[in-house]
């Protein structure tokens, strides 16, 4: 079975009518969905669906061709850029491949933001990077790695304290377990569980992982057929009509990932 759900709350995060395209290739066609005050929302569907795309479309690395992103109840699209950029200092991304910068140190590129944004010196911002990289579940000797002496699960946990450096209130996470051993994945998943739970955050999760999507979320989206198909907590998404999450969530990976977090009956 999977988590309880949360109390419902407020929406951080309210996308209506969103439009994606690329030349005469429609991606999104009236794509609406919310994400609510402390959950962490999965957002699956097949190749090509436009997962990504939608993230980039939320925290502004891409102009959508219609529709509104509301965030904190301000439309992005709509404010000036200083008031925007003022909005979006309030994510935290982690993206796919960790993106770290391989000319710079894992706790220089963790202290980077801080020195940009925040304004720090670079003492300061080290000191704090460090405390960030404590939180992301790293060693203190990885602070002075580059990025081509990791591992791939200290890649994703370095860039995971680079993504909090700012103390987000919203955390995008794009495949973040992807690459991963299942013990690295399972461990990198209960500390987005962790995290979330003391820090208060809200998480926008894209993902593939089965077993990520039975541990620590409270509401999946399915995105098919240019939109969210359906969204909602994942014992009810698993149930929803379409050949697409029938053969996703009843195949045998959905079958195994389901067994290892179901009670099973002694005798």
């Amino acid at each position: 079975m999977s988590r309880p759900p949360r109390a419902p709350s407020e929406a951080v995060i309210e996308v209506r009518g969103l439009g994606n395209r690329f030349g005469s290739q429609s991606i999104h066609e009236n794509l609406d969905l919310d994400l609510y005050r402390g959950e962490i929302l999965a957002v699956v569907g097949g190749s090509g669906s436009g997962k990504s795309v939608l993230l980039r479309s939320i925290v502004g690395l891409r102009k959508p061709n219609e529709g509104s992103v509301r965030v904190f109840g301000q439309d992005l699209r709509s404010l000036p850029e200083q008031a925007r950029s003022q909005v979006e200092r309030r994510f935290g991304v982690l993206f796919q491949m960790g993106a770290l910068f391989s000319s710079l140190t894992v706790s220089e590129n963790v202290a980077l933001p801080l020195i940009e944004h925040a304004g720090l010196s670079r003492r300061d911002a080290e000191h704090l990077a460090a405390v960030k990289l404590a939180l992301a579940g790293l060693p203190l000797s990885a602070a002075n790695k580059y990025p081509a002496s990791l591992s791939g699960g200290m890649i994703k946990r370095a860039a995971l304290a680079r993504a909090l450096a700012l103390d987000p209130d919203i955390l995008f996470l794009d495949e973040p377990t992807a690459g991963l051993d299942p013990i690295g994945a399972a461990a990198f998943d209960q500390l987005i569980l962790t995290l979330r739970d003391a820090l208060g955050l809200s998480v926008f999760l894209v993902t593939h992982d089965l077993d990520t999507l039975y541990t620590i979320t409270d509401r999946v989206a399915v995105l098919a057929h240019k939109r969210v198909l359906v969204a909602d907590a994942i014992d009810r998404v698993a149930e929803t009509e379409d050949p697409w999450i029938h053969e996703y969530f009843h195949g045998p990976r959905g079958r195994a990932a389901l067994d290892a977090v179901t009670p099973h009956k002694e005798g």
